[in-house]
């Protein structure tokens, strides 16, 4: 059977509030779309989504985790009905290890993995599996500290030297995009899916149903999904649709979306 592209929607909690960003910019730009991230994992759910992207953003900035309560009541919420994935902030194996236990799928490591690559490689061995490789590049260089700080780093090239510890994915974020509603960078994508035989989910940039189509066509690469932010939630992109399309589904009724 054809792998089917995963659609996953994302929740960015800050302050316990699920935001979105431009660029991924903390300090300016924030749109606030619901006090209440439990409430829109549950949307999420009801909608039909098989896989939620969560990202502590609070916790990117900071280094550790800072809104673990209400991540891990969407956990024992939602964790038996998605398979969800958390970044931000992990940066040591005891508190991937908790989430874990609460019903995490996948931890998202980014930073860390740049700065301590024998912390990935730990994480790796540890939870096979369950280690997703956050690649967030400006300008095709890799960017860490809640892309804050730009490295000298080329994507692929770490790409290729992380694909050996084993992650079971890669998420590629083209941080000029992210926020934008401007389009994913396909290309991109899809040359760092080509370059190592890890999976590859999309991030950054998009708009609307053409980009789900897009990447669709860039599966046979390696791309194996993508996340859905700020097009989900100022309404350029219906999930309902979107997943009825990839799922070869007929045309979806006004009724039923969102």
């Amino acid at each position: 059977m054809k792998k089917v592209l995963d659609l996953i929607p994302a929740i960015d909690i800050k302050d316990g509030a699920c935001v979105r960003l431009k660029q991924g910019n903390l300090d300016k730009d924030i749109t606030v779309y619901s006090q209440n991230p439990v409430e829109m994992a549950y949307r999420w759910a009801e909608m039909g989504a098989k896989r939620l992207h969560l990202v502590d953003l609070d916790g990117a900035r900071s280094g550790r985790s800072a809104n673990r309560d209400v991540i891990n009541e969407i956990l024992r919420s939602y964790g038996g009905l998605m398979e969800i994935d958390l970044g931000g902030g992990l940066r040591d194996l005891d508190t991937i290890e908790g989430y874990l236990d609460e019903g995490l799928r996948y931890a998202v490591i980014g930073t860390a993995a740049i700065k301590q690559p024998g912390f990935l490689a730990n994480a790796c061995s540890a939870f096979q599996d369950a280690i997703i490789v956050s690649l967030d590049a400006r300008d095709g260089r890799v960017a860490t500290d809640g892309w804050k700080k730009t490295s000298r780093v080329d994507v692929l090239e770490i790409a290729r030297k992380f694909a050996d510890l084993g992650p079971a994915f890669f998420l590629y974020t083209d941080i000029s995009r992210d926020g934008m509603l401007c389009g994913v960078n396909v290309e991109a994508t899809r040359r760092l899916a080509a370059a190592t035989s890890v999976p590859v989910i999309a991030s950054g940039g998009v708009r609307d149903i053409g980009d789900v189509v897009s990447l669709m066509e860039a599966e046979a690469d390696g791309v194996s999904g993508v996340i859905l932010g700020k097009a989900l939630y100022e309404g350029t992109l219906d999930f309902r649709e979107a997943l009825n399309y990839v799922t070869g589904g007929g045309p979806v009724s006004d009724d039923d979306k969102l």
